[in-house]
């Protein structure tokens, strides 16, 4: 099992940063892929981006890209989504998965964290 913990969600004006963090327990998150999602209200999941099991190779949903930047420290036992310019449709809440398997923009992961929060202001 692996739990998956984010944290770094807040209030922030349209064009500031933030900066997630998943953090894993359990087993270490060397072996796996993690990917971000978010999920505004009245939307669907949305797939963000993801990071495989090295680091080696980011992927990026559109809205997003050239934005935000996903990385690892799997010292820490963490993936680290830096969110900047932000925008205020970028309001949701994000949640990091993990799976063995390669980078899904399905939500095709085994494990889930419970999300954290970004508001972004107009």
């Amino acid at each position: 099992q692996v739990q998956l913990v984010e944290s770094g969600g807040g209030l922030v004006q349209a064009g500031g940063s933030l900066r997630l963090s998943c953090a894993a327990s359990g087993r270490t998150l060397s072996s796996y892929a993690v990917g971000w999602f978010r999920q505004a209200p009245g939307k669907e999941r949305e797939f963000v981006g993801g990071i495989n099991w090295s680091g080696s190779s980011t992927y990026y949903g559109n809205a997003v890209k050239g934005r935000f930047t996903i990385s690892r420290d799997n010292a820490k036992n963490t993936v680290y989504l830096q969110l900047n310019s932000l925008k205020p449709e970028d309001t949701a809440v994000y949640y990091c998965a993990a799976t063995l398997r390669a980078v899904a923009r399905s939500e095709e992961y085994d494990y889930w964290g419970q999300g954290t929060q970004v508001t972004v202001s107009s």
